[in-house]
């Protein structure tokens, strides 16, 4: 079954889509609700309180524009992309998000696994973008170059909404305010 969703031979219904974000979303509830924290975890900077995040992000499964991400005084946060570009004739546009755990975490680094989603559009009064719903499951680092200012690199597969399946790259940088 693996090696035919890897293939491409498996199609992606949009009901099928539906689930799978449905399903990611009940993990993420989850997740969130349900977190216990061990002793260890409260010397990682920034753990016990919410910490809010604005830069750009540029990937196939969150989206492509400005991004403003959270993250919650636990394991979790969750991250918001959107961007616009309009010409005279096509406008192009991504929405999208993402939710992050945390399986490590410290002062000047963490790794953690993300569910994603977006939708692009391009066009004029149709999309042209084939197979614009995309749905992304990976692992991700996120590391500190200033006292504020963070890299995040993922690596995700990527369902889109026309069948295909593909493992691609992500790329955010944040600014927070602590």
């Amino acid at each position: 079954m693996f090696a035919a969703i890897i293939s491409g031979k498996v199609k992606i219904t949009m009901k099928r889509l539906f689930a799978m974000l449905l399903l990611f979303s009940v993990f993420a509830l989850v997740r969130v609700f349900g977190q216990v924290t061990a002793s260890g975890l409260s010397n990682a900077q920034g753990l016990g309180k919410t910490v809010y995040g604005l830069g750009v992000a540029a990937g196939w499964a969150s989206g492509i524009g400005v991004s403003f991400r959270a993250h919650l005084p636990s394991k979790s946060s969750f991250q918001g992309v959107f961007g616009i570009i309009r010409t005279s004739d096509k406008l192009s546009m991504s929405v999208g998000g993402e939710y992050q755990y945390d399986l490590v975490r410290g002062s000047a680094t963490r790794f953690y696994v993300a569910p994603a989603i977006s939708y692009f559009y391009n066009g004029n009064g149709g999309n042209e973008v084939s197979g614009p719903f995309r749905v992304g499951v990976g692992a991700g680092g996120e590391f500190k170059l200033q006292e504020a200012l963070h890299l995040s690199l993922e690596g995700m597969f990527v369902f889109f909404s026309d069948g295909r399946v593909i493992p691609l790259p992500q790329a955010a940088i944040h600014y927070y305010f602590f």
